[in-house]
């Protein structure tokens, strides 16, 4: 492993963010193990000088962990117990995290506040000991001793982990798999039709594929060979897709080869052997809608011949260079905010608590992808349609929900949080899905033919409204409700209904309050404008305002703040979008 990792930290990654090679020891345990990403592993780094024995702090909100790690990136076959030491003092000193704080770097003051948060929550601490070698016998000894001491101290409940060389490459290991689905694959090169080389230090082949044996690669139909890929198949429609179905079909389809850039394949290890080369963790980084299209015409394929495509394999198991190739190789199709963030680990932490909790929902977190035929559409929810209803329901700004861009770049951080609950995410769904039903041409919301026009962003004003008439109802103006208790509590006084038509007739009519205000000179009124402005959120909540006291009774005498009402604790303050 030492060897291994030496080779690795020489990317300028590590070169250009770490000062020397035993902090880009520690950065490359974090990106690798710990899956953390390239600004998370910056900010958990604490080493240097004033470190207090403390290499790095991870707070694993998925686990409830906080890892305090010490690494030793050594050569040397056997290292006796200093480093064992150093954790011990570590320990003691974390006692004390008012006096720590006072005398840590700048780096690890600011993790103490992270990891003060994460104590009150009542977090494990984990101490983690990763060295490139293995403890000398007395060492062993040491280390028993050590961990005896954490088990009975009931101050800091602890306890210690050594991961020497053969524990670093199991975990390592571990993680691969964990990270996406390992995909095995063996295959028949034809010997005149590749070149095997080396550039960089990084293992390639490029060769020719006869387009039938594309059809062979596993994983295509359900996406997984693509896991890396930023996006998923964007469906036969577009104009590449046609481009390459056509000469599939054309009878110039022996120069499909010199049509077509290529695709490229990354591999965690491969070995060539007698013309047989086989792949371990295998994923197409570039190549996801030709090989689709290639799989759609599987029975013209079959049968063509002398018609190649060509291939590049590269044996690269390090993340960052996966993601880096990933995204650089991919720009034929222009990337968006929203793919580069796909397999980001807070979308899929969302993603895999919104599957657990509807097993017959469906969470789209990449631009094609699918829900199996078997979900249940109302459980069905996108990733960018949830970036929407979260900006225009939780952070008050529906005027920006029309932006992908910000949603997923300026305010990603903000909106998407790990620990939301799939319920809140589900009411939102289920609230937008009512909503969208009045957004159709028979119009019977009977909304301003200005606001039909504007359907790529006037529907999350409508959502907004909603969210308003229980904030200003329960005289929680500055506030946001739960979506969750708001969609309960309105189907358990059966007015759902009616609030999404009067948040619907609410936007309508500020509208048109708007459009009926003096202008300044020469200055046109634009609906267009208005719904991306500020402006239109306070004529809305003017609007609600004057409903909510005009009508205290609706339909069958029903109190219509009474049956809005919520607990104060169903409310939070927006998060910041401006």
């Amino acid at each position: 492993m030492y060897k291994k990792i030496t080779e690795e930290i020489k990317q300028s990654y590590y070169q250009q963010n770490f000062s020397n090679d035993g902090q880009r020891f520690i950065a490359w345990y974090l990106r690798n193990i710990h899956l953390r990403d390239i600004n998370q592993t910056k900010y958990d780094i604490t080493d240097g000088p004033d470190d207090k024995q403390i290499d790095a702090i991870v707070i694993d909100d998925n686990t409830s962990n906080i890892y305090i790690i010490q690494g030793k990136f050594i050569s040397a076959t056997n290292v006796d117990a200093e480093p064992l030491h150093e954790v011990l003092s570590s320990w003691v000193q974390l006692k004390d995290l008012v006096k720590l704080q006072e005398t840590g770097n700048d780096k690890l003051k600011r993790r103490l506040v992270d990891m003060s948060q994460a104590l009150e929550d009542e977090y494990e601490i984990i101490f983690e000991l990763i060295i490139t070698s293995t403890l000398t016998k007395f060492a062993f000894e040491d280390l028993k001793r050590f961990q005896e001491e954490l088990a009975k101290d009931e101050e800091l409940f602890a306890s210690l982990s050594m991961v020497d060389n053969e524990e670093l490459k199991r975990r390592y290991d571990l993680a691969l798999e964990r990270e996406s689905p390992v995909i095995n694959f063996k295959l028949e090169l034809e010997a005149n039709n590749y070149v095997s080389i080396k550039i960089a230090g990084t293992n390639a082949i490029i060769t020719a594929i006869p387009l039938r044996d594309c059809i062979k690669f596993p994983g295509i139909k359900d996406g997984s060979l693509f896991q890396k890929n930023v996006r998923q198949s964007l469906g036969l429609n577009n104009r590449v897709n046609k481009s390459i179905k056509s000469t599939i079909y054309s009878d110039r389809h022996r120069d499909f080869f010199f049509y077509h850039n290529g695709i490229t394949a990354i591999c965690n290890k491969m070995e060539l052997n007698n013309n047989t080369l086989s792949m371990n963790g295998l994923s197409i980084v570039n190549g996801c809608q030709s090989l689709n299209t290639i799989l759609s015409c599987s029975e013209r394929v079959k049968n063509l011949e002398d018609t190649y495509i060509m291939f590049r394999f590269y044996e690269i198991p390090q993340k960052d260079r996966t993601d880096k190739i990933s995204i650089s190789t991919n720009f034929q199709t222009a990337v968006k905010p929203r793919d580069l963030r796909s397999n980001d680990k807070k979308v899929l932490s969302l993603k895999k608590m919104f599957e657990q909790k509807y097993t017959q929902g469906y969470f789209l977190t990449k631009r094609g992808e699918e829900a199996p035929p078997s979900k249940d559409k109302k459980y069905i929810i996108d990733l960018v349609d949830l970036g929407k209803y979260l900006i225009s329901w939780h952070s008050q700004r529906p005027n920006i929900a029309y932006s992908e861009t910000k949603i997923f770049d300026k305010y990603f951080e903000q909106l998407f949080k790990r620990e939301y609950k799939p319920e809140n995410i589900q009411a939102l769904n289920l609230w937008m899905q009512d909503v969208k039903e009045g957004w159709i041409p028979e119009n019977p919301y009977g909304l301003n033919e200005s606001l039909l026009a504007m359907k790529a962003y006037a529907p999350y004003h409508q959502l907004y409204a909603i969210s308003r008439f229980f904030a200003i109802a329960n005289n929680f103006p500055d506030r946001v409700p739960s979506p969750k208790s708001t969609y309960e509590r309105a189907e358990e006084n059966k007015i759902k209904d009616k609030i999404v038509k009067m948040a619907a007739s609410c936007l309508n009519s500020a509208l048109e309050s708007a459009a009926n205000e003096s202008q300044p000179h020469n200055r046109v009124f634009s609906p267009q404008n208005w719904i991306k402005s500020k402006a239109s959120l306070s004529n809305i909540d003017t609007t609600i305002r004057a409903y909510l006291d005009v009508l205290p009774t609706i339909g069958d005498g029903i109190n219509f703040k009474g049956a809005l009402k919520l607990d104060q604790q169903d409310f939070e303050y927006r998060w910041a979008a401006d």
